[in-house]
């Protein structure tokens, strides 16, 4: 999953015109209705669109004292975690001469690939608690009724084990309580893989990296190379299981868009997982926030919340397995239900239009979308 950068960059012009590119450059009535017409993304919280919304003064000293008080020490101790962990994958990762330089997912088996999981699901919780989310309230499902246990019987024998988590996207919070659980891999974009420290933790999380926007007659996409990884899961217990946020972005975490095909082409059972997160004043959804600046007022918040509400493993019906569409929109209506979210058949390409009316271009640059 590579989270989109939707925000356009506008070129030229003085302080003062750069100054307004930042700020929402319409007027109340404006912003009310294009939040209303692109409602998925609309931030609702105390900051308001972007995050740049007008505080009180009582509000402003209260977030300059947290931001003096909380973020060095968060800041520093996320940073220290993310250290930690690269040297991890590094110690782990020595002699492992297999595709860990070209930018393939070593193969680690043994004692190699206990120490990273083992230690990858510790420092993600560790993150989460430096990011102020002390507790995570979990809702389990996972074992179904009998009356679902009889839909989907006759599916359930040949294959128990699922092939990927299915996800609704709200943050890129998301994939760090995955990795505190289940410690899946995920798609990722191809620049990923070269990071400094982050390239590496990824690698040894089994990222499948892509080029979005590549056209090379071999390249299988991203939906066949999900597909083939979702398979191998079934097959390969050292193979780490698939996280795939069929949405494609993020959403405010009230709506749930159309889900893509890609998870469900290996018509394997898959775990879907619904993630809130309850709020008063911030919203760790990440929507029409730059990343920046959502990361400061996070970490400027006290306490933050995850709800997690894990439904049991949904096994294709024979119908489901011949038609991904059908068995992705049951899966999607699935989660709606359960996680009391709101159906839109907004995407990402409504997102891009929607970032680029809030900073005053109305012509907003069209990237393809996978």
């Amino acid at each position: 999953m590579a989270l989109d950068d939707t925000a356009p960059s506008i070129a030229g012009g003085a302080g003062a015109v750069e100054a307004e590119a930042v700020r929402p450059l319409l007027t109340a009535a404006e912003l009310e209705e294009l939040d209303a017409a692109y409602a998925p993304y609309a931030r609702r919280d105390a900051y308001g669109s972007m995050g740049r919304g007008e505080l009180r003064f009582p509000r402003r000293a209260e977030l300059v004292l947290r931001a003096v008080l909380l973020v060095p020490v968060r800041f520093v101790a996320g940073m220290l975690l993310l250290v930690a962990y690269y040297l991890v994958c590094l110690a782990c990762t020595l002699f492992v001469v297999d595709g860990v330089a070209e930018g393939r997912r070593p193969r680690l088996e043994g004692w190699r690939r206990v120490a990273v999981v083992r230690s990858g699901r510790a420092l993600a919780r560790a993150m989460l608690f430096v990011f102020g989310f002390y507790r995570i309230r979990v809702t389990d499902r996972s074992s179904p009724n009998a009356d679902a246990e009889d839909t989907h019987q006759d599916q359930s024998e040949e294959l128990e084990i699922p092939g990927a988590i299915v996800s609704n996207h709200v943050s890129y919070l998301d994939i760090l309580y995955h990795m505190s659980v289940s410690f899946p891999s995920f798609v990722a974009k191809e620049s990923v893989s070269r990071l400094p420290l982050v390239g590496l933790i990824s690698k040894c999380l089994g990222c499948i990296f892509v080029q979005r926007e590549s056209k090379a007659s071999d390249s299988k996409g991203v939906s066949g190379a999900v597909t083939e990884r979702v398979q191998e899961v079934c097959q390969d217990k050292n193979c780490p299981m698939m996280l795939l946020f069929p949405e494609g972005t993020t959403t405010n975490g009230d709506y749930l868009l159309p889900f893509k095909t890609g998870a469900f082409l290996a018509r394997v059972p898959v775990q879907p997982v619904i993630l809130r997160y309850p709020y008063t004043m911030f919203s760790p959804a990440w929507d029409s926030m730059d990343g920046a600046r959502h990361v400061f007022l996070l970490l400027c918040q006290f306490v933050n919340y995850i709800e997690v509400i894990r439904l049991p493993v949904y096994y294709p019906s024979k119908q489901e397995k011949e038609d991904p569409k059908l068995y992705a929109n049951n899966v999607r209506k699935l989660i709606a239900t359960e996680g009391n979210l709101i159906l839109s058949n907004l995407g990402l390409a409504e997102k891009r239009v929607y970032h680029a009316a809030l900073n005053g271009n109305n012509s907003p640059i069209h990237q393809k979308d996978d």
